[in-house]
């Protein structure tokens, strides 16, 4: 079977290679895929980024099954292209995708049908969003209402981030953050306290399974200090979250969500990301939904899974989920990410990378930011590699991750020395 993977990011180079593994498989493109992609045989890159484009090249090209990588394709209607064509593609339809491209309608959803989350309000007047931020106080979350890559939400600590934030997002849209009805809008939220945690499972419009729990550190710097990006490191499973706190995850939000998306006449498939915020007294609540699997959990949460993601991608686009038990390695998976030099707001982009170790049975780089130049691999984005190590603790595994990486080289290179700290501590 052909298998065709959008994405160019890390998260695309960890479901390619664990595609790969698969008896079936007999050919695996990546469109438009990165410098990784492009140095390993078993892969294909396709320089294809527009969404007709690509539904022709799967009719072209026979293309059994395609997965979806990055939002921003799903809120193009990705999806929805390849169905009218009779393509079998895993994800939501643009409609479904809203649940992350639009927090406005994914808070108004949560509302609507009582899924935990924080209290909040939404604004496309600045006046009036700075009016609403006095009377409320600091710390408080300033989110922009569109697709952001990971940058649009500022967790304020004090009324003055928080006025910053408004005018970054709202009056000057620095950004660049476009809703879907015109316009940038912010939606001001209440401050959760507790630990965050990743809780992404598998649907078929119906049927749900969830994948091993997981964590990523989306603060810059040690000790969860510096600005928000995408994502520096994670790792699975979350010791956070327990089996009486999964147990409450899938009733209170993940089942309310797909049978409320299922009643409001948008059916969801694909994968659904939902970003907790867990209290001291194990209750969950939803920061945010992405509907994609998340970029750097996807690298650890692929290191650990036995089945064959081939067979269960094919039972979630037939609508047979049920049928599917997942098996996963029992160790640790953790993943730590190299990024350029200015990440995230200016990332310096063309530096060569060496001394990348050799894939083995408990480390593995996945590629994000890279390309290839003329046979030399380069930076060409923010997060540019994601160095991913299994080990029977979290300790080990941090030990062999960080160890793997103390060989790769690049100007500007940065990268936390603290992925899995929370873990370690409990």
């Amino acid at each position: 079977m052909k298998v065709l993977v959008i994405g160019n990011g890390g998260r695309e180079h960890a479901l390619a290679w664990k595609l790969s593994q698969s008896e079936r498989v007999s050919q695996i493109f990546v469109a438009p895929g990165n410098g990784g992609t492009a140095h390993d045989q078993r892969f294909k890159n396709v320089a294809l980024t527009d969404v007709k484009a690509l539904a022709d090249f799967a009719v072209e090209q026979k293309i059994a099954v395609t997965v979806v990588g990055p939002e921003a394709y799903l809120a193009a209607g990705v999806v929805d292209e390849f169905r009218a064509r009779g393509l079998r593609i895993f994800g939501p339809t643009k409609a479904a995708a809203q649940l992350e491209s639009s927090k406005a309608f994914a808070k108004d959803f949560m509302k609507r049908h009582g899924i935990p989350t924080a209290a909040y309000e939404t604004f496309s007047d600045p006046v009036a969003a700075h009016a609403y931020v006095e009377k409320n106080g600091a710390p408080i979350v300033i989110k922009a209402d569109g697709l952001a890559a990971g940058k649009g939400v500022v967790v304020a600590m004090t009324l003055a981030e928080a006025h910053e934030a408004i005018d970054w997002i709202l009056a000057d849209n620095k950004l660049g953050v476009v809703h879907n009805e015109g316009g940038a809008r912010v939606v001001i939220e209440q401050f959760l306290e507790g630990e965050e945690a990743s809780f992404i499972v598998l649907c078929d419009g119906k049927n749900v399974i969830s994948l091993a729990t997981s964590q990523d550190h989306k603060r810059l710097l040690d000790g969860d200090a510096g600005p928000n990006t995408g994502g520096m490191g994670a790792y699975s499973p979350a010791p956070v979250v327990t089996p009486n706190v999964h147990a409450k995850v899938m009733h209170e939000i993940i089942m309310p969500t797909i049978q409320g998306m299922a009643r409001d006449g948008i059916p969801f498939t694909g994968f659904l990301y939902a970003g907790l915020m867990i209290d001291s007294h194990g209750q969950p609540r939803t920061v945010e939904f992405n509907t994609r699997m998340g970029d750097p959990e996807t690298q650890p949460i692929m290191m650990r899974l036995k089945s064959d993601l081939l067979e269960v991608m094919l039972h979630a686009t037939d609508g047979t989920l049920d049928q599917v038990e997942l098996q996963w390695d029992r160790r640790v998976a953790l993943g730590v990410v190299l990024a350029a030099e200015g990440y995230p707001l200016n990332p310096r982009k063309g530096d060569a990378i060496t001394g990348l170790p050799a894939e083995s049975e408990n480390a593995m780089v996945f590629h994000a930011g890279t390309a290839d130049k003329d046979g030399t691999l380069v930076t060409s984005g923010g997060r540019v590699l994601c160095v991913t190590a299994l080990g029977e603790s979290v300790k080990t595994a941090q030990q062999h991750a960080y160890e793997a990486l103390s060989s790769i080289q690049f100007a500007g290179k940065q990268y936390r020395q603290d992925i899995g700290h929370r873990a370690v501590k409990r």
